[in-house]
């Protein structure tokens, strides 16, 4: 029975920390640079086409796990650019970015989908070194903690906290003399950089690289955002963190629950979507409870 359980939570535990990456990404532009950037849905696929593509001709794994977000980054640079040069909304933006990362990663693949099943990917890399099966989650697991070290350093540098003060006044930060503009396309850069680093372990660690993986990212990255700010709470970066890949696990385990229990994966949209709406509503579910239970008690 433990055992079983044990083998139902590795899936979701490994692909909520994959996942948990894009998650961060979708944190800073969300919550800390208040941006509606729909570039991810293109970001993550951008990511997994290049790992996928440079994995199956013969490069090592880690060239392409590398240069994934580098590519990343330079998506998100794009849509900052045409936000803040262009000035096109940022909600256009992204659509636009994200429009021609369809083109872009097509190129890249040169086909719709490439299967990684007789190459080496970082996963059997690790395995090789004495990890075995739990290589997956050591190295996921590694990669995201040094990964929320790393934003939680960035995050408290002064560069970080002017990228956390443009998102909730950018009219009061510009007026202390810094350039906003460059703090927005900084943190759109570093937040597809990140999505894209998620998507090309992604495509490893399920061995293929689709054109449509990257279909509803955005929705995932919100879900696991939100649903890790209502269970774990935000009082500080650190948590805010945290919460996010606890998130992201939450979300996964969820899924793979309403898989278990027999649901149409074309069912995964809608529960999706009752998740973030459930989510949303915690606060206002909790205080009508709380008025109900202070009522029956003032009855009795």
């Amino acid at each position: 029975m433990v055992l079983e359980l044990f083998n139902f939570l590795v899936s979701p535990l490994e692909l909520g920390l994959l996942y948990g990456i894009m998650a961060l990404g979708v944190y800073i532009t969300f919550r800390s640079l208040n941006f509606p950037d729909l570039t991810v849905d293109g970001s993550l696929t951008l990511g997994a086409a290049v790992a996928a593509s440079l994995v199956a001709a013969g490069h090592a794994p880690w060239l392409g796990t590398v240069l994934a977000p580098l590519v990343g980054a330079l998506a998100g640079a794009a849509t900052g650019i045409l936000n803040t040069y262009l000035r096109i909304s940022g909600l256009l933006a992204g659509i636009l970015t994200m429009t021609a990362l369809y083109s872009v990663n097509l190129r890249i693949m040169g086909r719709a989908n490439i299967p990684l099943l007789r190459v080496e990917t970082i996963f059997d890399n690790a395995a090789g070194l004495g990890l075995g099966q739990t290589a997956p989650f050591v190295v996921s697991l590694v990669l995201v903690a040094a990964l929320v070290a790393l934003l939680y350093w960035f995050l408290e540098t002064e560069m970080g906290m002017a990228l956390r003060a443009t998102g909730d006044n950018e009219q009061m930060i510009r007026s202390q003399g810094v350039n906003t503009d460059t703090v927005k396309i900084l943190g759109l850069a570093l937040s597809n950089a990140l999505v894209a680093l998620s998507g090309a372990c992604v495509a490893q660690y399920q061995h293929f690289a689709d054109i449509q993986m990257g279909i509803g990212t955005i929705i995932a990255g919100l879900a696991s955002v939100i649903i890790g700010e209502v269970l774990f709470g935000t009082p500080s970066i650190w948590r805010a963190l945290i919460a996010v890949v606890g998130g992201s696990f939450f979300y996964r385990l969820v899924i793979a629950v309403v898989l278990w229990l027999g649901l149409q994966p074309t069912d995964l949209k809608l529960m999706t979507a009752v998740l973030v709406a459930l989510a949303l509503a915690s606060p206002q579910i909790r205080q009508y409870l709380r008025a109900r239970q202070g009522g029956s008690s003032t009855a009795r």
